[in-house]
Parts: C-alpha cells; sequence; structure tokens
C-alpha cells in the first residue's frame, strides 16, 4: 500500500521522489484514514456517494450518535483498517472543535489517530484544525 503524504498545509508533497510517499506502514493507513475523514460527500466528482457526510450528518444541533457512527464507520471503510480498538470524540461548542481520537489495528500494526476537525469561520464547512499531526505527534 502507497500513499502520497500531505505537507503541514494540508497539500500533497511533490519533489522529494520516494520520500513523498507512505509505503507499507501504519503510517500509510493513517493517511488514508484522515484523507478520507476530510473528504466531503460530494465532492469526489467520479463518485458523489464517497466521503464524509459532514454536511448532513455531522453539522447541526445534538448530532453526536449521528457523527460518531459516519466517522468510525468511514475509518473502518478504508483500506488496510482491520478493526477499531478504541474511538473518542469530544466536541467543544465554545471554539467549534471536533477532537477525534481513535485507535485502529491495520495490516501493518495497531496504530492511534488524533486530529481535530474545525467549522469554518463562515459557520460552514469542515476543515482540518492545527495543533498536533494526525497520528498524535
Amino acid at each position: 500500500m502507497r500513499y502520497r503524504k500531505l505537507t503541514a498545509a494540508g497539500d500533497y508533497s511533490f519533489g522529494q521522489n520516494a520520500l513523498d510517499f507512505y509505503a507499507n506502514s501504519p503510517q500509510t493507513v493513517a493517511q488514508a484514514v484522515l484523507t478520507r475523514l476530510l473528504l466531503h460527500q460530494g465532492e469526489w466528482f467520479l463518485d458523489l456517494t464517497f466521503g464524509m457526510p459532514w454536511e448532513s450528518q455531522v453539522l447541526g444541533y445534538n448530532t453526536k450518535s449521528l457523527y460518531d457512527a459516519a466517522i468510525q464507520n468511514a475509518i473502518l471503510g478504508v483500506q488496510g483498517v482491520r478493526s477499531l480498538v478504541s474511538y473518542s470524540s469530544e466536541l467543544d461548542i465554545g471554539t467549534r472543535k471536533l477532537t477525534v481520537n481513535a485507535t485502529i489495528n491495520t495490516i501493518y500494526s495497531q496504530l492511534s489517530i488524533a486530529t481535530t476537525f474545525g467549522v469554518a469561520a463562515g459557520g460552514y464547512g469542515i476543515q482540518p484544525y492545527g495543533g498536533p499531526g494526525p497520528y498524535g505527534g
């Protein structure tokens, strides 16, 4: 399994040949999970049903049971993920941040993933929020 790395700004990494990719490692699967969580449903023109249903199941009032299930299903649907060992999420309404922590068994080994999503300043859309990297680093 091979996956292109993302820069700190969230763009694809280029210019370093093989160093621009994760290959056959837990980080490969972690990158795939993070990318899957950031893809909005309807955003990929080849399959409008693919991606996270952020607008329909996450944003809004009292949606915790919906978004937890949607995020867990998205993680479990990523190639290389064998199982979800643990999962937790915390929504900070005041700062409009959703923090997700998950431990997954991958085809390579067990891995913890921690990431925070923030609602855009205009109130629409989910984006990665600064802070620790997607693998808790």
